[in-house]
């Protein structure tokens, strides 16, 4: 099925459809951005559990800052793929949102408008006191680097264990969908698998990956399109479907 755009005749403007999109570690694999999801857990060689969780900063920050100090210095080396420049096109046809569990910044390099991180941002720190005091960052954090209340500056990331502070923004985002679409996610770390059972009724959804897991959520829905392909490769064909 084809979506163009819809027209208003309300004001004499076009309105696009919403389209809402979710993407994950698959999203940023083909820029040479490392996930751990198909690694038996591993991360590069770590257990994410040891770097990324709040226990793991209170037993080792110093282990924690140097993997996300090699994060970061990866990340500055990558560029977005055809996959992120493919959704920018995207935003000529529609209202385009992307809601992202990616922490690297390729989907706003690429040039997108509206992008929400759900689980933070490599290049920024934040203090481990005040989490509303947060800071630029493209080189290392160490243990001498503090914010301007003194304490300790650490990773703008949301660990596992820790909340998930724009959760509900995703959440009012996903309400007004017209078209969702899922890239490179497991759809299995919750709560940000979960977004799925908020889409509104009838409302279609194209979930592409190149294995496939479908969780609750997205099992109850009719409307659910599966693109087994690569974030590249999928993303490339749903744009062809969605503007002809």
């Amino acid at each position: 099925m084809v979506y163009t755009l819809e027209i208003t005749q309300s004001n004499g403007f076009e309105m696009k459809k919403n389209i809402v999109v979710l993407s994950g570690a698959g999203m940023s694999a083909e820029s040479g951005i490392a996930t751990f999801r198909d690694a038996d857990g591993l991360w590069e060689g770590f257990d994410v559990l040891t770097v990324a969780s709040p226990q793991a900063w209170i037993n080792d920050p110093e282990l924690v800052l140097g993997f996300y100090n090699q994060r970061r210095k990866q990340l500055l080396t990558a560029t977005p793929n055809i996959a992120h420049q493919t959704l920018v096109v995207l935003e000529k046809h529609f209202q385009v949102s992307i809601i992202t569990q990616n922490v690297d910044d390729l989907h706003e390099r690429a040039g997108s408008k509206n992008v929400l991180h759900l689980h933070g941002e490599l290049l920024k720190a934040q203090s481990s006191e005040n989490s509303d005091l947060v800071y630029p960052c493209l080189g290392d954090i160490t243990l001498s680097d503090k914010c301007e209340l003194g304490s300790q500056l650490r990773p703008f990331i949301v660990w596992f264990g820790e909340e998930v502070p724009k959760l509900d923004d995703a959440i009012s985002i996903i309400l007004k969908a017209d078209i969702v679409i899922i890239i490179g996610t497991s759809m299995q770390v919750y709560p940000a698998a979960g977004l799925a059972s908020f889409v509104p009724e009838k409302t279609p959804i194209y979930y592409i990956d190149p294995s496939p897991s479908i969780n609750e959520a997205l099992a109850c829905t009719a409307n659910l399109t599966v693109i087994e392909k690569t974030a590249v490769e999928g993303v490339a064909q749903l744009f062809s479907e969605l503007t002809v």
